[in-house]
């Protein structure tokens, strides 16, 4: 029985896993209080983890139906994501391990998205390409097994997530900025702005996304500052996304080809977007391969993928980690990562 904890950004969140596969409780507490600012504050999402990790570990055994001494381990992240917020997270499950007596794994978020769909649909045919999105990662992956991974691709500027919400701010519109601009889109023409599609005819997998957000900016400039017509924001929604979801599904597309892959995942919060899962699934379709989407809640940072891949790397004979650290960068966090 397996506690997982989460709090590499904004979200705190804790889950409860029986024998690696079970889910018997998932909560997310979203902090709302960063819309205020327009984006994330990390030292207050650090306060907030502090506040909330006691009352949610609580309520999950609660919800679980399980006392604190049914516990056999904690795993938390520890990489990537804000220095404080992972400070606050490996710190209270360091400690909540050594009252317990029991192990405590670190969990890096990033290959935790790689494996988050496996929660609701099984063991992943192999080799997978995995594409992670979020507003602080674009990340293709060619995934072999747990722990067997060979970094193909990512972003050297603006993450997707990232570039999604700077030009939301562009436009006017709140914090975060994936979610309203998917739904504005929905309603838009997405020929009305010839838009570049960066690096989408280099060779290889890697992807940026600022020129794109600055053609943005230069095509509203015209029209003055927000607020626009509805019809303006309609079509620049569109033909934005129209432009982030032709380059993700070429780059995916081009590793699955490449590595003969048997199946395609998605994860992190940008997975969530209606136009980046039809066109992948279409695409994999086309192929004859699964596509293997996470329900919303498992998009986003989560517990539950924690306690998931705590629990396998425990079955896999990982000791307990208890000068765990909390790591910032993706490059110094230890994944096992090939490159190429």
């Amino acid at each position: 029985m397996v506690l997982g904890i989460e709090s590499s950004c904004d979200d705190t969140s804790v889950a409860v896993l029986e024998n690696g596969v079970h889910l018997r409780s998932h909560l997310i507490a979203a902090q709302d209080l960063h819309q205020l600012y327009g984006g994330v504050v990390p030292e207050l999402a650090a306060r907030a983890h502090l506040e909330l990790l006691p009352t949610l570990v609580t309520r999950a055994l609660e919800e679980a139906g399980l006392g604190a001494r049914e516990l056999t381990a904690v795993a938390v992240t520890n990489a990537p994501g804000l220095v404080g917020s992972l400070v606050v997270g490996v710190a209270f499950a360091k400690a909540y391990a050594r009252a317990l007596g029991i192990p405590v794994v670190g969990v890096n978020h990033i290959e935790a998205h790689l494996h988050a769909a496996s929660l609701e649909h099984g063991e992943c045919p192999l080799p997978a390409i995995a594409l992670v999105v979020s507003g602080g990662h674009s990340e293709i992956v060619a995934v072999e097994g747990v722990g067997r991974y060979r970094w193909l691709g990512s972003t050297g500027d603006d993450a997707a997530g990232e570039a999604y919400d700077k030009v939301a701010k562009r436009l006017g519109l709140g914090f975060p900025g994936g979610p309203l601009i998917d739904r504005l889109a929905a309603d838009g023409n997405p020929r009305a702005f010839d838009f570049p599609r960066p690096m989408l005819h280099q060779p290889g997998y890697d992807l940026s996304f600022s020129g794109l957000k600055t053609a943005v900016s230069h095509a509203l400039a015209p029209h003055g500052e927000p607020p626009y017509s509805d019809d303006l924001l309609r079509d620049v929604a569109a033909s934005f996304q129209a432009a982030v979801v032709e380059v993700l599904e070429a780059k995916t597309m081009r590793a699955v080809e490449a590595f003969a892959a048997r199946a395609v995942t998605l994860g992190g919060g940008v997975a969530c977007n209606r136009a980046l899962r039809e066109r992948l699934a279409t695409a994999c379709g086309r192929r004859g391969i699964p596509l293997r989407l996470p329900s919303p809640r498992l998009c986003a940072d989560n517990a539950a993928m924690i306690a998931q891949l705590g629990a396998w790397k425990l079955a896999r004979g990982a000791a307990s980690e208890v000068d765990l650290d909390a790591i910032a960068s993706l490059e110094e966090s230890g994944l096992p990562l090939q490159v190429g």
